[in-house]
């Protein structure tokens, strides 16, 4: 009876303690929410109160340019191949610079990658500043980036690439090093003790474990790239974004233009997005497939 009571007592306490746990930490997610909240709501009027129009008084007026293009495309509509054909130029010199800039980006986030993975780093003091340089070029936008670069080197693709570039280093660079600390030591220990050097220690014994997964994180970076080079166009990188602005730019009048490239723009992500997609997929799939065979 004794050691009912005491059990008892036990229970109750141990209940006791977990619901005030419960209690304490659903306060903490309240005032957490209601902070968030503020800060979202005070955020949004204070650049309202900025905004030279007035989000409130322009509301009215969203549907504008929507409608203003769409009526002037269909108006046009028999001019719209050739805008198809005219900027088709543009459209490629877009696809370009996120294609350089996503192979440059790609080969120095591989070669961070490896020097900031704890394991495998040549210098394990190195890996902490090496990681907070990744941190940096992640943190600054490449719409920074470029401005700067134009300033310095004029406008032009070359601007847009570097900066697309720096900031797929910095995100690459994460990426590929968490894949790296997936990858087996076995192969590594085993071309150390035959006196293998580091470098043939990564290219034989890291990087045919993880390229299926560096590949793929490659061309989702390049899906991204294609967006931010078309962004990057509108401050005078060069593509199609430079040829969009300028069409927004003139007013009524080309808007039928605008929507040309808007269509050419939507064609290509979306075509992107889906080959790489499907090769993402047959490098995971296959790659995981052809280990259970093995």
């Amino acid at each position: 009876m004794a050691d009912e009571t005491i059990n008892g007592g036990q229970k109750g306490t141990v209940g006791e303690a977990y619901l005030a746990q419960v209690k304490k930490k659903r306060l903490m997610n309240f005032t957490m929410l209601v902070v968030f909240l503020s800060l979202l709501v005070s955020g949004f009027y204070a650049a309202d109160s900025r905004n030279a129009g007035g989000f409130w008084d322009g509301l009215a007026n969203i549907f504008d340019f929507p409608t203003a293009m769409f009526s002037e495309a269909v108006e046009r509509a028999p001019l719209m191949p050739g805008y198809l054909v005219k900027y088709f130029p543009s459209l490629i010199e877009t696809i370009n610079i996120a294609a350089a800039s996503t192979l440059i980006g790609g080969l120095l986030g591989l070669g961070m990658s490896l020097l900031v993975t704890r394991g495998l780093a040549p210098l394990p003091w190195s890996v902490t500043p090496l990681r907070r340089v990744l941190d940096i070029l992640r943190a600054i936008p490449e719409i920074v980036i470029a401005l700067v670069l134009i300033f310095m080197l004029g406008g032009g693709p070359v601007p847009a690439m570097i900066a697309i570039a720096l900031h797929s280093v910095g995100a690459l660079g994460k990426l590929f090093s968490e894949v790296n600390e997936n990858a087996s030591l076995k192969p590594v220990e085993g071309l150390n003790s035959v006196g293998a050097g580091w470098i043939q220690r990564m290219w034989l014994g890291v990087i045919p474990q993880v390229a299926p997964n560096y590949l793929s994180y490659a061309l989702l970076r390049f899906e991204i790239n294609i967006r931010a080079s078309a962004i990057l166009g509108f401050v005078g990188a060069g593509g199609i974004g430079y040829d969009l602005r300028n069409t927004m730019s003139w007013g009524v009048g080309k808007y039928d233009e605008a929507a040309a490239i808007f269509i050419l723009l939507f064609l290509t992500i979306v075509a992107v997005d889906q080959l790489s997609g499907l090769l993402r997929n047959r490098l995971t799939h296959g790659a995981a497939t052809s280990q259970v065979t093995l």
